[in-house]
C-alpha cells in the first residue's frame, strides 16, 4: 500500500491493528524466506566439499585419460557439458551436427550448450515444452535447429531422423527416453555418430546384463524398472562399433565413443566394470541466476 493510504489507515484505530498484523506478517514471511536461503547453501556445501574430497583424494578421478576431471555444467543436469567438450577436445569434431532425443525444454539438455557454440542440430521430444523455447529464438539461430514432437519408438526413430535429412556420420547423438533407450541406440544401427551419449540404469550392478522389455508404447513410471544396466549397453556399443569411455558422477549417463576414434585416448578397459559409476544424488548448486539458454550466436 502507498504511504499516504498506510498513514490513514494507521489514524483509525480499528484499522491500525490490521496494519500492524499485516507488516508483522510480512517481516515473518522475510525472515523465513532468509532463513529458507540460508539452509539451502548447506547440504549443497557439504555435497560440494564431499565431492571435492573424493576427486582430490581418489587417484581414479584424477586419471587423466579419464572424463570426470572435466566436468562442467552449463545446460547439461550433471555435468555432461563439460565432458562432452572433453571428447571432442580429444577427438575433434568434423559436421559440428548433433541430434539429441528427450530434451524436455530444451533448457537442461546435452546439446544447448553445443548449439551456445555454434552447433547444428535437431531435438526430439514427445512434449512440445522445447518449441516454447525455440520460438523465442531469432530466425538465423533457428535456422540452425529443427524439432521434432513425437513419441520415439525403436519403430520410427530411423524414419524421424531420414525425415530430418540427418547424415549417417555426424558428430554427437544424445539418447535419453528413460524406458526404451536401449532399443532407440539399437534401431539406430545404420547411423554412425562419433559420440553417444546414453543414458543408464545405475541401480543395477556393474556386471549385471539388464534391459527393460520393450513395448514402443510403454512410458516409465518412476520406479527401478526402466532403461537397461550399464554392462547392457556397453555390449551393445561393442555390436554398433562403440567403446565405453566413462559415465558421469551421478551416475546418470554413459559416455561411447566410436570405435575407430578412440585410440589411446581414454582409460582402459572400455568395460562397465571399469567406467561404472553408482547412483548418487548430487545436490545442485545454488542458483543464483535463473536458469536460461545462453544465447546461440547468429551469422556475422
Amino acid at each position: 500500500m502507498s504511504k499516504f493510504i498506510r498513514k490513514i489507515m494507521l489514524a483509525v484505530p480499528g484499522l491500525r491493528q490490521l496494519v500492524l498484523i499485516v507488516d508483522m506478517l510480512a517481516y515473518i514471511a522475510q525472515t523465513l524466506t532468509e532463513i529458507r536461503h540460508e539452509l539451502s547453501k548447506l547440504p549443497t556445501n557439504r555435497a560440494s566439499q564431499q565431492e571435492e574430497h573424493s576427486f582430490s583424494q581418489s587417484q581414479r578421478y584424477q586419471d587423466a585419460k579419464r572424463l570426470l576431471s572435466s566436468a562442467f555444467k552449463i545446460h547439461s543436469q550433471n555435468g555432461e557439458d563439460g565432458m562432452i567438450a572433453e571428447i571432442f577436445r580429444r577427438i575433434g569434431h568434423t559436421s559440428k551436427v548433433f541430434v539429441e532425443i528427450g530434451v524436455a525444454d530444451g533448457r537442461e539438455c546435452n546439446s544447448a550448450f553445443l548449439l551456445a557454440c555454434g552447433w547444428t542440430g535437431c531435438w526430439i521430444d514427445s512434449g512440445g515444452e522445447m518449441n516454447d523455447v525455440f520460438k523465442k529464438q531469432t530466425t538465423s539461430v533457428r535456422d540452425r535447429l529443427t524439432t521434432v514432437t513425437v513419441m520415439v519408438t525403436a519403430e520410427n526413430i530411423g524414419s524421424i531422423l531420414a525425415s530430418q535429412r540427418i547424415e549417417n556420420e555426424f558428430d554427437f547423438l544424445s539418447i535419453d527416453i528413460d524406458q526404451n533407450t536401449y532399443y532407440a541406440w539399437k534401431a539406430l544401427s545404420s547411423y554412425r555418430p562419433r559420440v553417444v551419449v546414453v543414458e543408464y540404469n545405475p541401480l543395477l550392478p556393474a556386471d549385471t546384463d539388464w534391459k527393460v522389455n520393450y513395448s514402443p508404447d510403454r512410458v516409465w513410471d518412476g520406479s527401478k524398472n526402466y532403461g537397461a544396466s550399464l554392462v547392457a549397453l556397453e555390449r551393445l556399443g561393442v555390436k554398433l562399433g562403440y567403446n565405453l569411455v566413462g559415465c558421469d558422477y551421478s551416475g546418470t549417463n554413459a559416455f561411447f565413443v566410436r570405435a575407430d576414434l578412440v585410440g589411446s585416448h581414454f582409460a582402459m578397459p572400455f568395460t562397465a566394470e571399469n567406467h561404472y559409476e553408482p547412483a548418487r544424488l548430487i545436490t545442485p548448486p545454488v542458483r543464483f541466476h535463473k536458469t536460461e539458454l545462453l544465447d546461440w550466436p547468429t551469422a556475422d
